[in-house]
């Protein structure tokens, strides 16, 4: 009985509660009616000092705050915490709270500003200067007066909602987040954070927010998805890599996705080389064979940087030449002029799937000199080979975790190339994710040159011309076929090969000590080398003679 009472006596305080918020709001707008000129809202900048912090956060009992950081100052930072007792770590997003007031003030504009927001002219002017306009308009018709404090809070909300990605936007601003793991209704998300690795976040989905948030990031990506036709593969606006799945059939625990997302301007080798993904030595080394038209695959497991790696190296391409992309979902960025990106499209209606396999066989007509496929994996490859075959320098990438592996895969279903085509890929870089004291790194474990098919076993050789030792985090050089074939072709003598891989890694340590990690100024930079190579290095030179190297 006591229950029963607690009960009725919480809901009778629940129904106050909602009954006085409701009061409040109704005398807002109201007041609204009864004012013909509405209000007048005084728009200012936002000052912490004078307004207040928009957000507040002190910490959860029984975790210790590791780290704190903005994610969209001054609205949205997130807290790393850290329990003992669980062991077990949480990312914390913290955003403006709303009161009640605001809250319901909050819906209604939702509703009052979608549609003006739709039909607005807003060609010359900012969308967050449209929507801070749209916003101090519908105040003044409620004829309500709000501190600036709480303009800010609720342009927040309408920002993250119509020109952001709702609960998802702190993540999506979070530049330490590669992945973002939704696996249904009520389960908080889970995100793959640079230095935390798998990290449970505070942030869930309804079923019913869940399948409309869904349907919203097909439709953002120009897809459609439906009960129907459940599973859509897409590219968010800004480039982020999406797999969503609608609906209960193929996902028992809800609707679901997973956002990879790449960083907004690609890294380039001197960014590789920081990392240690490769040495100088191998960059110079891949540099001198893209320039010579050495074609080249990047294999590795997934998350390796296959990709990353391979758009990066691709900025050593002559000016000039012909490049032509091809991929699934536009990942690629090229600052590169005589550039021609394709990208696959499923069916539209009545018309039919365009293919990697398609687009390839098209790219061939357009004569290109460099053809880069995003992935082989199916009949594409054998085309790919072809090309390859036939004078063209290709770059791919494939999911493999050796040589041999890599070669398997080529051979057999489903790409199924022929042994006498595979041997004319002249470079194998072998790529993973790995622990390097302790911190989650990439490195590439081996470069090998295919050399061709045995005459006596029949099988393909490969030699090692770098390999990555695990134990001492270091890098051994082998002997390298294609460096003796790039001086044949060339018709340089021995010690002129030997000058010219050294005068591309003193450029390239010189690029390294100046921090020219910008696409477009690495880009840049490599074009000064081809075009006058003896003022660059006398420029490196110079530099060096006043800084010495620490190569």
């Amino acid at each position: 009985m006591a229950n029963e009472l607690s009960s009725e006596t919480d809901t009778q305080a629940h129904h106050d509660e909602d009954a006085s918020v409701l009061s409040q709001f109704q005398q807002w707008l109201s007041r609204a009616s009864k004012m013909l000129t509405g209000s007048t809202l005084s728009l200012t900048n936002y000052d912490p000092t004078a307004d207040g912090p928009l957000v507040t956060f002190s910490g959860l009992p029984g975790w210790e705050e590791l780290d704190r950081y903005w994610v969209n100052a001054p609205f949205a930072f997130v807290a790393i915490l850290y329990s003992p007792e669980k062991n077990d770590h949480r990312y914390h997003v913290v955003e403006p709270d709303l009161s009640p007031v605001e809250a319901r003030l909050l819906e209604t504009l939702v509703d009052d500003i979608r549609d003006p927001l739709l039909y607005r002219d807003s060609t010359d002017t900012e969308p967050e200067a449209v929507l801070k306009d749209e916003l101090r308009k519908r105040l003044e018709e409620y004829g309500v007066t709000v501190e600036m404090a709480t303009f800010y809070r609720l342009f927040y909300y309408l920002n993250r909602s119509f020109l952001g990605y709702g609960k998802l936007d702190p993540l999506m601003h979070d530049p330490h987040v590669e992945d973002i793991s939704c696996d249904g209704y009520d389960i908080p998300l889970f995100i793959y954070h640079d230095q935390q690795d798998n990290i449970e976040t505070t942030i869930t989905f309804s079923q019913a927010e869940l399948d409309n948030f869904v349907i919203q990031l097909a439709q953002r990506s120009g897809k459609h998805i439906s009960i129907g036709a459940p599973v859509v593969g897409t590219t968010l606006p800004d480039g982020s890599r999406a797999e969503l799945v609608m609906g209960e059939e193929v996902t028992p625990r809800g609707s679901a996705f997973t956002i990879r997302r790449y960083a907004t301007d690609p890294l380039t080798p001197i960014d590789l080389i920081n990392y240690e993904t490769f040495t100088l030595r191998q960059m110079a080394y891949l540099w001198l064979g893209i320039e010579s038209g050495k074609s080249l695959i990047f294999a590795g497991g997934t998350a390796s940087g296959k990709t990353t790696s391979m758009n990066a190296v691709s900025m050593f391409i002559p000016p000039r030449a012909k490049v032509l992309t091809i991929e699934d979902t536009h990942e690629l960025t090229l600052y590169h002029d005589n550039w021609l990106s394709s990208v696959t499209r499923e069916r539209l209606d009545e018309a039919a799937d365009i293919t990697m396999y398609d687009l390839l066989r098209s790219a061939l007509r357009h004569r290109p000199e460099y053809i880069i496929v995003g992935e082989v994996r199916g009949e594409e490859a054998m085309t790919l080979f072809q090309a390859m075959n036939t004078g063209h320098t290709t770059y791919s990438t494939m999911h493999a975790d050796s040589v041999q592996t890599a070669i398997n895969r080529l051979e057999n279903e489903p790409i199924n190339v022929p042994r006498q085509m595979v041997q004319s890929l002249d470079i194998l870089c072998i790529q993973s994710l790995v622990r390097v004291e302790g911190e989650r790194s990439r490195r590439n474990r081996t470069i090998a040159e295919i050399e061709g098919i045995n005459q006596r076993t029949g099988e393909l050789d490969y030699a090692t011309a770098y390999t990555w030792d695990a134990s001492t985090d270091t890098v051994s050089e082998g002997t390298s076929t294609v460096l003796d074939e790039i001086r044949d072709e060339r018709g340089w003598s021995q010690s002129r090969l030997l000058n010219e891989v050294r005068d591309r890694r003193r450029f390239l340590e010189y690029l390294r000590e100046e921090g020219v990690n910008d696409y477009r100024q690495f880009t840049a930079m490599v074009n000064e080398y081809y075009a006058d190579k003896v003022a660059v290095m006398a420029q490196v030179d110079a530099h060096r003679a006043q800084r010495p190297s620490a190569e």
